[in-house]
């Protein structure tokens, strides 16, 4: 079981956030971070990567698609050809670095925009069921199941081969194919806190279901939805970097991080470069991504905060 179905499974034991205490919570959140060196360094490496790949592009992205034969397959670590080709070149000479801002943007664009897409609709679509209940509730969690028991990469694969290849459709069929996470999440939540004293007291002074479900329950589910989206991240990022290495993914001009990993998989007798240092940053990202968002899930647990809390404590008194 992975980490984000023991967070569908644990939602409906684990008890909501109080609205009133979700600012304080944010700020004391920040300063266990600054005491907690591993999911810190793992912070700053994806806040790092992610301004490095927003601000370099807009200066080199003319420089990242020029093709220049002579570089072919140069090899990195020589400064002789210029910063740009410190990384090497690639398979038509273009700069290995620059490759890698323009490819990172693009990646982590369309992991943010369908993490984001799937978050908002599949936590709506499970407040709504939770909420709700009854026959609603049982059609939306069998479509749920539809798409949960389809394996997400085939079924990317088969609307993709479908479709033409393009950033939009790859957004829309990765934020479908993580939908039902979301739904559940939200889903098991909204159940417990309908039940709650404070829901009952907002329905006796006739507030509508709407918003309830928008005022009382969705800043108690958000904290955890948040946690999901970071941790779904860095498999969003894993997922479209595969269907790019397939060939259903983006196309050329387009460029992500599992198109360079493709493009260099048959020259790694003679530059293994090509396809090695793509691949490792999808596994810095992914590796960071997974270290902040266990650190986050840890910290909002109650059965695990407390001890969370005492550990790190205990390693700056004997520390000092």
């Amino acid at each position: 079981m992975n980490m984000a179905q023991e967070l569908v499974a644990g939602a409906t034991t684990a008890p909501p956030v109080d609205p009133g205490r979700l600012a304080s919570g944010r700020r004391s959140r920040i300063r266990l971070l600054l005491r907690s060196p591993l999911p810190l360094t793992a912070a700053i490496v994806l806040v790092t990567i992610v301004l490095v790949s927003l601000i370099a592009p807009a200066f080199v992205s003319d420089t990242a698609q020029r093709q220049d034969l002579t570089q072919r397959l140069s090899p990195p670590f020589h400064l002789s050809d210029g910063f740009a080709f410190v990384l090497g070149g690639d398979t038509l000479g273009r700069p290995m670095l620059y490759q890698l801002f323009v490819a990172t943007k693009t990646s982590l664009f369309i992991a943010a925009i369908s993490v984001a897409l799937s978050a908002i609709v599949g936590s709506a679509i499970g407040l709504i069921s939770g909420y709700t209940g009854g026959w609603v509730d049982a059609l939306i969690m069998r479509l749920s199941d539809i798409i949960h028991t389809l394996p997400s990469l085939l079924l990317a694969l088969v609307i993709l081969y479908v479709l033409s290849p393009s950033i939009t459709n790859l957004i829309v069929v990765l934020a479908l194919t993580r939908l039902p996470i979301y739904m559940r999440v939200a889903r098991a939540q909204a159940l417990e806190i309908r039940e709650r004293v404070f829901v009952e007291a907002s329905k006796a002074l006739g507030s509508r279901p709407w918003r309830i479900m928008l005022r009382d329950i969705r800043p108690m589910v958000a904290p955890t939805v948040m946690t999901v989206a970071m941790l779904e991240v860095a498999n969003v990022i894993l997922q479209a970097a595969g269907l790019s290495f397939l060939g259903v993914g983006l196309q050329r001009p387009d460029v992500d991080l599992g198109i360079m990993v493709a493009s260099g998989r048959e020259y790694l007798s003679e530059a293994w470069f090509v396809t090695f240092f793509p691949g490792l940053l999808v596994v810095i990202i992914a590796l960071a991504a997974n270290i902040l968002s266990n650190w986050l899930r840890a910290v909002d647990d109650p059965g695990q905060s407390a001890l969370f809390v005492s550990r790190t404590s205990l390693r700056e008194e004997e520390s000092r």
